[in-house]
């Protein structure tokens, strides 16, 4: 995904291995509520914290990602994207995204002579999108297998 914001940076090797180290430790534990102590520097007590299946599973992608060395932004559900921020994340041009919002495809709004994208929608078409590629990929399948 290239959709980065400006200050945004890949991990350290450092960074990497301690995200993985957490990681295993959030999958060890599962998805279930669990009490996790965090030792906090310079505390005197450690404190604890519970971690919602929610939160642990949001943890551990970004986690992953981290450990991998991906460079990773949040993206706030109700943001307005560009057009360009939006077509990066669909991993598509932007005259490609124009073209789906034109069709109406996907909403937009204008403000001024710019197009903006509620992220919520577009995470909503890229959902539609995967399913129906899947269910698309599915369908060969069965028509291969078919023929054989």
């Amino acid at each position: 995904m290239t959709f980065l914001a400006q200050d945004l940076r890949l991990p350290t090797k450092k960074e990497q291995e301690t995200a993985q180290q957490l990681r295993s430790i959030l999958v060890a534990r599962g998805e279930s509520d669990q009490t996790l102590r965090v030792l906090g520097e310079g505390e005197r007590k450690p404190a604890e914290i519970t971690l919602t299946p929610a939160l642990s599973s949001l943890l551990i992608e970004l986690l992953n990602h981290v450990g991998r060395g991906d460079a990773v932004t949040l993206l706030p559900v109700g943001k307005m994207l560009s057009t360009q921020q939006a077509a990066d994340i669909l991993n598509v041009s932007r005259p490609y995204l124009i073209g789906l919002l034109e069709s109406q495809e996907l909403p937009f709004m204008r403000v001024g002579r710019h197009r903006r994208i509620r992220s919520e929608d577009l995470f909503a078409y890229r959902k539609r999108r995967d399913q129906r590629r899947g269910e698309i990929l599915s369908e060969l399948a069965l028509v291969d297998g078919e023929s054989l």
